[in-house]
């Protein structure tokens, strides 16, 4: 059994520990755990590992949030992996932060990767994990809270948040996503 874990964000380091560079935090902390390095290949940085009799395929698309889809679609016809095999690990404000949250579908939220992952699979069916970032900014600073750094009380949260996340994704791995939204949500 194959999965596909892809986390969204931005490459260059002027996008290193943004909250929209959630999903590469989260995948980055996954592989360090699991004792892999990514290395580039088509469309993205990949990298493999077992857990327990499955394997998990990690990625982290190179062709920043807009086109996130087209890395996507690569790698999962590459593996041969069905959507329902996939999770998105995301960021999203409309999650306060602190939150996690796992969905098998939904809208894209104004998400500009999930717009391209939804115009890409023609589908608004395909797992995902919200990790919430809140929207504590002030009205037309969107773009700007969303590019931001992280504020010192949540780089204090950060580890563990990402801990429950990487948990949450073990879990959809190894006990499906109904389950996993039954512990996390």
């Amino acid at each position: 059994m194959k999965y596909l874990i892809v986390g969204l964000g931005n490459i260059g380091e002027e996008y290193a520990n943004t909250r929209h560079n959630i999903g590469f935090n989260i995948a980055d902390t996954m592989a360090q755990k699991q004792g892999v390095s990514f290395k580039m290949e088509r469309l993205a940085y990949y990298t493999e590992f077992r857990l327990k009799n499955k394997i998990v395929h990690l990625i982290k698309p190179t062709t920043y949030m807009n086109l996130s889809g087209k890395a996507l679609f690569y790698w999962m016809n590459e593996l041969k992996i069905p959507k329902e095999q996939i999770l998105i690990l995301v960021d999203e404000i409309a999650l306060p932060f602190s939150k996690i949250k796992m969905k098998p579908s939904g809208s894209d939220g104004g998400h500009n990767g999930l717009k391209s992952i939804q115009f890409i699979l023609n589908s608004t069916i395909y797992p995902r994990l919200r990790f919430g970032i809140g929207n504590n900014y002030e009205r037309g600073k969107q773009v700007e809270y969303v590019l931001g750094k992280w504020n010192e009380a949540e780089t204090k949260e950060l580890p563990d948040l990402i801990d429950k996340s990487i948990q949450a994704i073990e879990s959809f791995v190894l006990e499906g996503l109904e389950r996993s939204m039954t512990k996390y949500n």
